[in-house]
Parts: C-alpha cells; structure tokens; sequence
C-alpha cells in the first residue's frame, strides 16, 4: 500500500533527511567526504528546501508506503534542455528513494505519478541528469524507456565534477 502527495512546506525537513540519505547512498563515494558533506549541507538544508517549495515551479511529491516516508520526487514543467529540440518538456530533478524501500517498486509508481503529471500538462517528454557510475538509476530508467541524449557535468564543489548522462523520454 503506498500513496503520493504533494510536498508543501511542511514537509522541508522530511525532504532534506530523505536526500541526505538518499544522495550519500547513491553518490557519497563520487568525491571526497569534505565535498559530499559540503554539498549536503549546501543544497539538502531545510531553509534551502523552503525556499524551493515556496517556487511554484518547483513541483514536489512524496511517497508513502505502509504511512512511512519512502522517497520523493522534484519535477519542473517545460524546462527545456539543450540537447532536446522539444520545448514542452519536464525535467525530472530528483527521483530519491530511502535505501530501505528498494526493490518494492516505489520508484516504478512515483515515475509514472510524473509521467501523468507531465502527460496532463501537455509535455512531449521527460528529460533528466544522472551520474554515470550510478547504474542502478540508469537501468531503471532504461527500463522506463529513456535514452541518452547528452552529457552533463555535475558541479559537487569546485573542485569536483561528476559527468552526468542526460536521459529524454518522448512522448
């Protein structure tokens, strides 16, 4: 049993545990632990993910299994991407999942809340950025259809980039 709602305000703080959490398992061993944690700390605070719920375009959704917290989800309608010729298209900026709810295909069912959600805002495809070496979320969004359209260089500090595929999903 799990369900979707949008994040509001409220929810800042649930948000930043969970990409604590989710980002160190994904990405912690990507570049030194001074730049992971600054990093963190930078752009998973609570103040900095109030400031992004206040932004209307920033469209945040979090999934619950069994009434816990399992992971979220960030989108932007019509953020268009270089590599792309679309223009009506989602950026998917974040689809995190806590480590613990892996394999019970949350991930499956948040994707394609935001596959509708796009869908019913008249957009012709999902694009998104994913680190190369993060292969589980690369066959997973193979599996979903995606294909890789560009590349991407990740800015960790500045001193430490991490080379990003970029993925689109036509419509």
């Amino acid at each position: 049993m799990f369900r979707i709602q949008k994040g509001t305000i409220k929810d800042a703080e649930i948000l930043s545990k969970i990409s604590k959490k989710s980002f160190l398992v994904a990405h912690g061993h990507s570049a030194h632990k001074k730049d992971i944690d600054s990093y963190t700390a930078k752009n998973f605070s609570k103040d900095n993910f109030t400031k992004e719920l206040v932004n209307k375009e920033n469209l945040y959704f979090l999934i619950y299994s069994k009434n816990k917290i399992a992971g979220y989800s960030k989108i932007i309608i019509n953020k268009t991407n270089a590599n792309i010729s679309a223009k009506n298209i989602t950026l998917m900026s974040r689809l995190y999942l806590l480590k613990e709810f892996f394999g019970l295909n949350l991930g499956k069912e948040l994707f394609n809340f935001n596959l509708n959600l796009s869908k019913e805002n008249n957009q012709q495809g999902i694009w998104l950025a994913v680190w190369i070496e993060n292969k589980r979320a690369i066959n997973f969004y193979h599996k979903m259809g995606f294909q890789k359209v560009g590349s991407f260089d990740f800015e960790i500090s500045k001193t430490h980039y991490n080379p990003n595929h970029i993925l689109y999903l036509e419509f």
